[in-house]
């Protein structure tokens, strides 16, 4: 299939929307006009990992369409090169914004290390549940030898902590490591060719309402949405703090 999912672009819609959401709450701890804990409590670390989880899960689902498709390597590199760029401009905005805990290796950087695996692997089909359950299990199950071989702070160094072999969390504003969110964009690889395997149902379903079209219209630009809604969020409460006080 070369052509676009509706539904799968209707999907990371809604986790766009959520996200900003997220990040609009988010903000307005930082300017003090709400007080929650969005590093400890569940009510907030639950929905940043559900809202990533989406997101990765349309990263594998999206690149296993790709790869069926024919997408050709130059096309993915082109694609590939605006994530990498992008998180370059993420890492340098944060560090301005929080010197002492800025982004370096984020959900863009994560993206662009885990597409790459993503369409090398994209041929495997069902097969990458299973790198994908240790992938999410490798964290956990190397913590104890980590520490008992000594090698803990090497891992939890910033050098080699993107893989995700760590035993204490970094001190950043956003981490997403390799291990264990690649085994999300395979369980998305995974379903997408079980969801071929069945036939492809629902592959020409379109969305038909004004908000089903507006909601494609935004899936299909996720990078544009997540690069600007930070500054537009960020911009308009100080506008509005400015105002105020």
């Amino acid at each position: 299939m070369s052509g676009r999912l509706d539904a799968l672009d209707a999907l990371r819609a809604f986790a766009l929307v959520w996200m900003a959401l997220y990040h609009f709450a988010f903000d307005l701890n930082n300017f003090g006009l709400i007080h929650q804990d969005f590093y400890r409590d569940p009510t907030w670390t639950l929905q940043r990992t559900a809202i990533l989880s989406l997101f990765l899960f349309c990263a594998g689902f999206g690149q296993a369409l790709a790869w069926r498709g024919g997408q050709r390597w130059p096309r993915f590199w082109r694609r590939w090169s605006m994530i990498a760029g992008c998180a370059v401009l993420v890492s340098a905005g944060s560090w301005l914004m929080f010197p002492g805990s800025f982004i370096y290796f984020g959900v863009l950087h994560g993206m662009a290390v885990m597409l790459v695996l993503a369409r090398l692997t994209a041929g495997w089909g069902a097969w990458c549940l299973a790198p994908a359950a240790l992938a999410l299990a490798a964290p956990s199950l190397a913590a104890p030898w980590l520490q008992a071989s000594g090698w803990a702070d090497g891992f939890n160094a910033p050098a080699l902590n993107w893989l995700g072999l760590i035993t204490r969390k970094p001190v950043t504003e956003d981490y997403v490591p390799v291990l264990p969110w690649m085994g999300v964009v395979w369980i998305g690889v995974a379903a997408a060719s079980l969801w071929h395997g069945a036939g492809a149902p629902g592959a020409g379903w379109r969305m038909r309402s004004a908000t089903g079209r507006a909601a494609t219209w935004l899936g299909r630009r996720s990078l544009l949405f997540y690069m600007v809604h930070q500054p537009v969020l960020i911009g308009a409460l100080w506008l509005y703090t400015a105002v105020a006080r």
